[in-house]
C-alpha cells in the first residue's frame, strides 16, 4: 500500500500543474483527502480571489488523491480516469483555499465490480472552503476505473 507522502509525490511527478499552482497535500487518508491551494497572485481572478480554474484543479487533484490511494494496488488492472465533473461556486474566496474530498462509493465494492469484469464509475464529493471554514463550492467528479485489455 501507498502511503500518503508517495501518493503526493507520485501525484506531483505525474501532474505538472500540481506543481505550477503549488498544491499541498495535508491529509490522505482512505477515502478522504484534504489539500490546500495557497494564496497566490499570479493564480487570482479579476476581483482578486483565486481564480475558478485554480480551484477546479484544486478539487479535481483532491478527488484524484483519493482514487490513487484507494486503487493504487489495481493500476496492473485498469486505468483511473475522470469522466465527468459538476462544480458550484457558492462563494468568493479569498486567500488560501482548502478542498476535502470523500469517497462516494465502498471501495470494496468498486474493485469487485472491476474484479468481475466491469467498468465501475464512482463519484468523488469536494468540499471547498476558506482556511476559517466557510464553504465556497461544491464538486463531484465522478471516475471511472477502464480495465486494461488483455
Amino acid at each position: 500500500m501507498l502511503t500518503s507522502d508517495a501518493i503526493a509525490a507520485s501525484l506531483r511527478d505525474a501532474v505538472p500543474f500540481v506543481r505550477t499552482l503549488g498544491l499541498e497535500y495535508l491529509e490522505l487518508e482512505p477515502g478522504r483527502a484534504l489539500l490546500r491551494l495557497p494564496d497566490d497572485a499570479a493564480h487570482h481572478n479579476h476581483v482578486a480571489g483565486p481564480h475558478a480554474g485554480a480551484m477546479f484543479t484544486l478539487a479535481e487533484s483532491a478527488s484524484g488523491a483519493i482514487v490513487i490511494g484507494s486503487f493504487a494496488h489495481l493500476l496492473d488492472r485498469a486505468t483511473p480516469l475522470a469522466a465527468r465533473a459538476e462544480i458550484r461556486y457558492q462563494k468568493l474566496a479569498m486567500g488560501p483555499v482548502l478542498a476535502e474530498a470523500t469517497l462516494g462509493r465502498d471501495a470494496a465494492e468498486v474493485e469487485a465490480e472491476l474484479l468481475a469484469g466491469g467498468k465501475p464509475e464512482f463519484g468523488v464529493h469536494v468540499v471547498l472552503r476558506t482556511e476559517d471554514g466557510t464553504q465556497t463550492g461544491e464538486m463531484t467528479i465522478f471516475w471511472a476505473l477502464k480495465p486494461h485489455k488483455r
